[in-house]
C-alpha cells in the first residue's frame, strides 16, 4: 500500500490505550489495503471504528448478539452483502470517491485484543490490524461461519495481512 492512499475509517477512541499504536492510523492502512486488495477504491468508503475496553463492548455484545461478554470485535455492515453460495466471494459495493459509500460500523476491545495478543505471542499492533481486516472483510459481506466461507475469509486476511507486514495468524508452527 502506498503512504498517499486515504484511510476510509474515522475513529473514535473511548479508552485511551489505545493511543499506543496509533490507531487511526492503523484502522485507515488495514481497511484501505482490505478495499484495495479487493480492488476497490478506498476513497470510495466509510467505516466508523469504536476503540473501547471490555466493558463497552460486553454491552454492545449483549444488546446485539445476546452475548453479555467480552470479544475482540464487533462489525455491523449497513447492509447485507453475503455470498450466495457458501465458499463464494459476495457482491462488493461499488464505492464513489465524490461520495463515498458507507460499509458499517466496527468496535474493538482494548482489554480483549491486549490478552488475545500476548497468550499468542504477537505484537498487540499486528493483532489489532488482524482484527481490522477481519471485520472490514465482515462489513463487505465476507463470514466464516460455514467452513468454505472460513477457507476463503482465511486465505484472504493472510494476504492481505502480507501486504501489511503481519504474519499469517492462522499458520500453524509445529515445535
Amino acid at each position: 500500500m502506498t503512504a498517499t492512499m486515504p484511510g476510509p475509517c474515522d475513529t473514535l477512541i473511548e479508552d485511551g490505550r489505545w493511543q499506543e499504536i496509533d490507531l487511526p492510523g492503523l484502522t485507515d492502512r488495514a481497511a484501505a489495503e482490505t478495499l484495495a486488495a479487493l480492488g476497490l477504491d478506498p476513497r470510495g468508503f466509510e467505516i466508523s471504528v469504536l476503540a473501547s475496553d471490555d466493558d463497552r463492548i460486553a454491552v454492545l455484545n449483549a444488546d446485539f448478539r445476546g452475548k453479555a461478554t467480552p470479544t475482540n470485535v464487533l462489525s455491523w455492515p449497513s447492509e447485507e452483502r453475503g455470498a450466495a453460495e457458501p465458499g463464494m466471494a459476495p457482491d462488493l459495493p461499488q464505492g464513489d470517491p465524490n461520495d463515498p459509500c458507507e460499509l458499517g460500523d466496527i468496535a474493538m476491545s482494548y482489554d480483549t485484543c491486549a490478552r488475545e495478543a500476548a497468550a499468542q505471542g504477537k505484537r498487540f499492533s499486528d493483532h489489532a490490524t488482524h482484527l481490522i481486516v477481519h471485520a472490514t472483510l465482515h462489513l463487505l459481506g465476507y463470514d466464516h461461519i460455514a467452513d468454505e466461507d472460513a477457507v476463503l475469509m482465511e486465505a484472504l486476511e493472510a494476504r492481505i495481512l502480507a501486504g501489511l507486514g503481519v504474519d499469517d495468524p492462522y499458520l500453524v508452527v509445529d515445535d
